[in-house]
Formats: C-alpha cells, structure tokens, sequence
C-alpha cells in the first residue's frame, strides 16, 4: 500500500469554487492499475481566513503511484487544475508514505 496526499491552503472565498473544480473534474482514476481509493478532504476554517484541503489517494504500491503521475490520465485529470483563477495559496503540498504497520 502507498498513500499519497496533496494539502491546499484555500481562502474561504475561493473554498466554493475550488469544491466545484474538485467534485467535476474527470479524474481517470479508476483507470490505473493498482488504484484503491480517493478522498478529498475538508478541514475546519482557521484564524486566518483559509481552510485546508488534503486529496488521498490508495494505491497497490509506490511504483503503481508513480505510473500514474507518468500516465496520460495524470495529466487528463490535471489539464485545468490551475484554470485561469488560481483558487489556493502558493504550491499543492505533496506527501508520500509507505505503511509500517497495519491492523485490520
């Protein structure tokens, strides 16, 4: 299993909008060997006027992962990420893990 995940900081002015382009975009994952599931995840407001999101995504393994970011349907799904508005603060935070325990 590998688990990877993209954190963005968003303005709640932008937080409709950047919901919107998550919920109806055509993300071509259920096409990719080793895909296992997919989250986007909503934190609370903060002090400062942005909220955090995290997309999560499962796959089989690392290597599965990265075919995907190589694949054509990476960068389908990804083609009008930024749209001509750029709905988050700075740069997507990408994290990877690897599992060092399991109990199911």
């Amino acid at each position: 299993m590998y688990l990877a995940m993209n954190r963005f900081t968003v303005k709640t002015d932008n937080a409709e909008a950047f919901e919107a382009l998550w919920l109806g975009r055509d993300t071509h994952l259920k096409e990719m060997e080793g895909f296992r599931e997919f989250h986007m995840l909503k934190g609370p407001e903060r002090e400062d006027g942005t909220i955090l999101y995290a997309s999560h995504t499962v796959w089989e393994s690392e290597e599965t992962f990265r075919a995907w970011t190589r694949s054509e349907q990476f960068r389908a799904s990804h083609a009008k990420a930024g749209g001509p508005d750029k709905l988050f603060e700075g740069h997507p935070q990408f994290e990877g893990f690897a599992p060092i325990q399991h109990i199911g």
